[in-house]
């Protein structure tokens, strides 16, 4: 990998790390749907701003990719990730977040027959290991609806792991720009189905929640999957999915200040 790659990554698990504090500020008074339409709404609004200042032309032939992306990158995981911020504290979901490269080292070998090495077995083992340290026995995690937010975050990342992939052995002839504009207009749709059905009161938001939502969408959104999906096109599913052994450091950092 190199250095500037290398230093993508740290950037990428800093941003990623910092969105599950800003899930946690927003989702209180917007509730999960709430937070996340206007998470990726926002998202997509900023990235045709984007576009239209570099004057990249928006190719709709590749709709049914950014549907996919949309849905299984980013509106389920999303929101999944916010009804667990309902129960968990950021540091403990962006702990949760690093078994993403396990579930794509798996999906990998069962789909695409992509059996992983040695080496990378044993470092994902570890991972595991050390994911499994960190989670430990800490009273948050006690009780049903902390065990549901537990079993959502894993269902997100199950679901980054399908999107790596997909990613990396599908979308290879779409620019990174493009597949992250079309994908969020994507989530933005499927947003709408569970939109209409939020029970949650939505409060007008104050302006601390409002700054962490435009954060979240516009940094830890747009710009991050800007980020991703060129590091998958440059070092592959597998070591962009790393990144989340790194975003606990982050994560616990930014929650602990």
């Amino acid at each position: 990998m190199s250095p500037s790659n290398a230093g993508r990554l740290i950037l990428l698990a800093a941003i990623f790390g910092a969105s599950f504090l800003f899930m946690k500020i927003g989702v209180p008074s917007l509730g999960p749907a709430g937070l996340i339409t206007a998470r990726v709404a926002l998202a997509a609004l900023f990235l045709t701003l984007v576009s239209l200042f570099l004057q990249h032309n928006f190719s709709r032939q590749h709709w049914r990719h950014y549907l996919f992306l949309g849905l299984i990158n980013t509106a389920l995981p999303f929101l999944a990730y916010g009804f667990a911020a309902r129960h968990l504290n950021a540091s403990l979901m962006s702990i949760l977040n690093a078994t993403a490269p396990i579930w794509g080292a798996i999906i990998a070998a069962l789909i695409v027959r992509q059996w992983p090495s040695l080496k990378v077995v044993l470092g994902l083992l570890l991972g595991m290991i050390g994911v499994a340290i960190l989670v430990g026995f800490d009273p948050v995690i006690q009780g049903q609806a902390a065990s549901w937010s537990i079993a959502a975050c894993l269902f997100a990342t199950l679901c980054y792991g399908i999107g790596a992939s997909y990613t990396k052995y599908k979308t290879q002839h779409i620019p990174a720009f493009q597949l992250t504009h079309g994908s969020m207009y994507g989530a933005t749709l499927f947003m709408l189905i569970p939109l209409a059905g939020n029970t949650h009161v939505i409060q007008t938001p104050s302006l601390n929640v409002a700054l962490a939502v435009l954060t979240l969408a516009v940094l830890c959104t747009g710009c991050a999957y800007l980020l991703l999906f060129r590091l998958m096109r440059e070092i592959g599913a597998a070591s962009t999915l790393s990144v989340t052994f790194l975003v606990p450091v982050f994560g616990v950092l930014w929650g602990a200040l």
